[in-house]
């Protein structure tokens, strides 16, 4: 997902629990989708050269940076886990190159797991904000005046959508 700017979201929950519904729909119709997949068909390359299992670790690397970065404050390139130099250089397209030849060796049930992890620590950082953080700009000096809730949302059950879709075409469901 984008690394430091959001679109603007069409439709904004209305409150937090709006929001956590959201996340869990989609995180349902995806993990929906790949419930039924062999190890064997998570790992066949689509036409891009991803397969399920590399989608999987790529949501799974946005999703932590989201909770490092924009919900914990950590540094990007620290929240990435690439060095600062890199982070600056690289555009979107190129960290997600990075996330994929970082993850593409490891095993399915690996990358599973730390998919699964992962939604739980969001689920739980989320649980702790009140809406009223989530509504508040992100950068104090970002002349937009963005709200953190569009990271959320960017990296968060839009990501999942867009990811199931993909999954869900590479597979033929």
């Amino acid at each position: 997902m984008d690394i430091e700017t959001t679109d603007s979201v069409p439709s904004v929950p209305k409150d937090k629990a709006d929001l956590m519904g959201r996340i869990q729909r989609e995180w349902s119709a995806l993990t929906q989708a790949i419930a039924q997949l062999s190890t064997e068909q998570m790992q066949v390359p689509g036409a891009g050269g991803w397969s399920v299992k590399d989608n999987l670790a790529h949501l799974t690397a946005w999703e932590q940076f989201m909770l490092l970065h924009y919900l914990q404050g950590r540094p990007r390139h620290e929240a990435m886990q690439v060095g600062k130099a890199t982070m600056e250089r690289v555009d979107e397209n190129g960290i997600n190159a990075i996330l994929y030849e970082r993850n593409r060796n490891r095993s399915v049930s690996d990358v599973l797991d730390e998919f699964h992890r992962s939604h739980e620590q969001v689920l739980a950082a989320l649980e702790h904000m009140t809406y009223a953080d989530l509504m508040k700009p992100r950068y104090p000096d970002d002349p937009e005046a963005r709200p953190l809730i569009g990271w959320v949302i960017g990296n968060t059950y839009e990501h999942y959508e867009e990811h199931r879709t993909t999954i869900q075409a590479l597979v033929g469901q």
